[in-house]
């Protein structure tokens, strides 16, 4: 009897670990892990999350369905990703990147009282402002972001583009000197900048964004050297340039 127990219990453990999960297998394979501009917290998530699913299935392609049918792209910002295994050495690679944030946007409705924040980065999509604060937070972003008002009926068109490559183009003495941006539901832009905490706004229109922008840069610059404040700036013929002066600096 003593025998036969303790042949079951032999045979117990030998089914016991054919069962076992295969990770358990793979303890020796190693990883590497390139975050491009990625927040290292939420790209190191992830890369555990990819590694487990990789030792479970001993499969990259079960990792990228992983990816795909839980977004686990878009839920870690990721712009691109690039996942390879080198089978002779056991090492595992993954090379992650995240866009550039562009703005700080307010999506608000049509009364203009309700609103939600969200961040507009190089892609021309919006993504959770957590995006910002992971970034700020291990200081992979320490300038000052535009801040933009946009109508929620607007999201998801040509338009947000347009305004992504526009907010590209700004040099940097431009945007330090830029409050916010406006668009109206009928797509109409105004800026807003603070020259030595002084309003100035410059109305743009609904067309020929890039072309105003650079006229609009060298007026700033302009009326900045004559210790001038151009109060208000009418930009909305790109033929012509109106411009309301306001006191001296």
């Amino acid at each position: 009897m003593k025998f036969i127990t303790a042949l079951f219990c032999a045979l117990l453990s030998t089914y016991s670990l054919a069962k076992s999960p295969t990770y358990n297998l793979l303890k020796d394979i190693q990883y590497k892990t390139y975050f491009g501009s990625c927040p290292s917290k939420v790209a190191g998530k992830l890369t555990l999350t990819l590694m487990r699913k990789f030792e479970e299935t001993n499969s990259l392609m079960a990792v990228k369905n992983l990816i795909v049918e839980k977004k686990l792209d878009e839920k870690h910002f990721l712009s691109s990703y690039k996942i390879s295994y080198d089978p002779a050495v056991k090492l595992i690679r993954f090379n992650f990147d995240c866009p550039k944030p562009v703005m700080k946007a307010q999506i608000y409705k049509e009364n203009g009282e309700e609103f939600y924040t969200a961040i507009l980065v190089e892609s021309g999509e919006f993504v959770d402002p957590t995006y910002e604060v992971l970034l700020r937070s291990e200081k992979k972003l320490t300038k000052k972001l535009p801040n933009l008002a946009f109508p929620v009926g607007l999201l998801n068109s040509d338009i947000q583009k347009q305004m992504t490559h526009l907010a590209l183009t700004f040099d940097h003495a431009f945007k330090d000197k830029l409050s916010e941006i406006i668009l109206d539901e009928d797509k109409k832009l105004t800026m807003i900048f603070s020259i030595n905490r002084r309003p100035s706004s410059a109305f743009l229109g609904s067309d020929f964004w890039n072309q105003k922008v650079e006229k609009l840069a060298k007026v700033v610059e302009y009326m900045k050297k004559k210790n001038t404040i151009p109060a208000v700036i009418n930009l909305t013929n790109s033929k012509k340039i109106v411009v309301k002066f306001s006191d001296t600096i």
